[in-house]
């Protein structure tokens, strides 16, 4: 099988993280914007997922906290203990989103999960293989 067949449905997208805690103490001048922890990272979007799924090791690199646990289904219906992190900030290109992490141990690839994608008004174009505005260029939210 080539490559881009592997690899079809499978989208791959460049974001930042940075820890939220970290971002706020630089907003009130408490700490300096190059303190902040933060990463580039690749991650796959994945539609399967809820959340932003990161590794053990990514959580001690932004220096995240464990601010409660969760039982999480594997794709395969297994179940998991996950750490659940204080809050991550999330950019892709000018959209950014606050999320609670998983960490799942052993993990060795970044999840996008549909809460981040949902809150950023991005959607998955399979054809194109790439992520994209919901609204194009116009980000929008609904408030119920």
């Amino acid at each position: 099988m080539k490559d881009n067949e592997e690899n079809m449905g499978t989208v791959h997208e460049e974001i930042t993280l940075k820890n939220a805690i970290d971002v706020g103490a630089a907003n009130r001048g408490y700490i300096k914007q190059k303190e902040i922890r933060q990463v580039i990272v690749q991650v796959i979007v994945d539609t399967g997922a809820m959340t932003l799924t990161i590794s053990e090791e990514l959580r001690q690199t932004l220096g995240l906290r464990t601010a409660g646990h969760y039982i999480a289904t594997m794709a395969d219906n297994s179940e998991r203990i996950c750490d659940i992190t204080e809050p991550v900030t999330v950019y892709w290109k000018d959209r950014f989103v606050n999320v609670d992490a998983w960490v799942l141990p052993g993990l060795t690839e970044v999840l996008l999960g549909v809460i981040p994608l949902e809150a950023m008004d991005l959607r998955v174009n399979l054809v194109e293989q790439k992520l994209e505005g919901i609204h194009g260029d116009k980000v929008m939210g609904m408030i119920y």
